[in-house]
Parts: structure tokens; C-alpha cells; sequence
């Protein structure tokens, strides 16, 4: 006499499939050996194709879920020459330059791509972001805010310039760009027109890298407000302009 076995303590395949890896080889032995070759032909399908249609059997995902933490975004380590015949720089306290020195590790940029023709620039050798404030200053950050974010456009001459997401000319609606005057020095965003060499950079990628996204780990989403200058640390001055040191508190003009 055949006995009957309780729900509660009948073995539903799925979960044997999804939670007892143990019991995964010998259960599928025993499913192939009692079904129909139709369900067989399904079962190898299952097995060959991956999680997808056990994902729907189940009720539950089997895939390993992405760390946040895994690199994701596909960027480029590069130097980035400019028209005037200087490489941009970033020196270990955060100030900003231009170098004729086409070795230095100061050189070395991190572009990394945070949208649509959209990239966060940090250097390597610190691992700061260079960003530029409302009054067109540019200054370093330790986290990655919307003031980090850079258009990154093509001039018809084949440069590439860099614009503010943010910031632009309230009248004209021009924008601010990133710059190096004759003498390699750091400009106001406000005072580089896209026409000029000043704006005109030209990136010598090295390596294609991958990164993770920055809204992902340090993004600090709050913009600071008009007239304070912004600082790449709480209890560090600002360094803006090729090293000029500006108090957090103050208004630059």
C-alpha cells in the first residue's frame, strides 16, 4: 500500500533547484529518468540556457547581484594636452596648471563618463575632481557633486572642450569652459571663449580603464550656494586658480 506523503512535507522541485545545490545533480538524474522526452527536451533547455527560465519557475532571481562596488562604467586614463602647449596638471594640494613635462604623473587624468557626452575629471595621482564653481573658478573636490560634471564636446577643429553642466552666462546663455592661458595658468570659466586655443584641449588616452560610477559612492548632491567658495575638504581652504588659497567663508571676486 502506497502512502500518502503530506504538502507540507512534499519536495517541490523548483526550490530543490534554487536553494539545495546538494541535492541539484541527483534530483535532475531523477527528473530525466521520470518524464517524457518532451519534458526532457524542456529540462535540458532549462539547464543549458541558463537562469532565466528557472528565474520564472522559481518565483525568485538566481543571478548574483552586481556589487555596487564592481566597476561598471568604461572610461579612459589619458593627459590632456591643450592648444596653448601645456598639459593640465593637478599637484599633490589640489592646485591646478599646465606642465610642458609629458611624463609626470601630475598629468595623469581619469575621464570617466557620467552621461551623455558628460565626464568627471579626476586625477589620478590624487584622486581628486576638478570642478568649477558658480563665479567660474575652478577648484578640487574629494566628492563627486554636480559641479564635477563636464560637457565634452568636439570644436570643429577637432579639440575638445570642456563646458560647466551647470554654470553659463545668464544674458548670452554662453558657456563656462575649462582653460590655460599663454602661460599655463588655471582661468576663469567665465572668461574662455570656445573659439580661442585656451579652451582647446586635445586628450592623449593611455589606457581604457573601468570605474565605478561616482553617483554610486560619493556623490554629495548638494550645490553650494552662490558666494561661498566651496572647499575639497571641510577643514581645508579651497585652492583655486593654480594655487591660490581662498577662505571657505569668503566671496571671490
Amino acid at each position: 500500500m502506497v502512502k500518502s506523503v503530506p504538502l507540507s512535507r512534499r519536495t517541490d522541485p523548483c526550490i530543490l533547484l534554487c536553494n539545495r545545490k546538494d541535492l541539484f545533480v541527483p534530483r535532475v538524474s531523477k527528473l530525466l529518468d521520470c518524464f517524457s522526452p518532451k519534458s526532457m527536451w524542456f529540462l535540458w533547455n532549462i539547464f543549458s540556457k541558463g537562469t532565466h527560465m528557472l528565474q520564472c519557475l522559481c518565483g525568485k532571481s538566481l543571478k548574483k547581484t552586481k556589487s555596487q562596488s564592481d566597476p561598471q562604467l568604461k572610461g579612459i586614463v589619458t593627459r590632456l594636452y591643450s592648444r596653448q602647449g601645456y598639459y593640465l596638471q593637478m599637484h599633490p594640494d589640489g592646485s591646478l596648471d599646465g606642465t610642458k613635462d609629458d611624463s609626470s604623473n601630475s598629468s595623469l587624468f581619469n575621464l570617466i563618463p557620467v552621461g551623455l557626452r558628460v565626464v568627471a575629471i579626476q586625477a589620478v595621482k590624487t584622486g581628486l575632481y576638478i570642478a568649477m564653481n558658480g563665479e567660474g573658478y575652478l577648484y578640487t573636490s574629494e566628492l563627486f557633486t554636480p559641479e564635477c560634471k563636464f560637457k565634452e564636446s568636439v570644436f570643429e577643429n577637432y579639440y575638445v572642450i570642456y563646458s560647466s553642466m551647470l554654470y553659463r552666462q545668464q544674458e548670452s546663455g554662453r558657456a563656462w569652459f575649462l582653460g590655460l592661458n599663454k602661460e599655463g595658468q588655471v582661468m576663469k570659466g567665465n572668461r574662455v571663449k570656445k573659439t580661442k586655443p585656451a579652451a582647446h584641449f586635445l586628450p592623449k588616452p593611455l589606457e581604457v580603464a573601468m570605474y565605478r560610477e561616482p553617483s554610486l559612492h560619493d556623490v554629495g548632491e548638494s550645490v553650494p550656494k552662490a558666494g561661498v567658495t566651496p572647499s575639497k575638504s571641510t577643514s581645508a581652504s579651497a585652492i583655486m586658480n593654480g594655487g591660490k588659497p581662498v577662505s571657505k567663508t569668503s566671496k571671490t571676486t
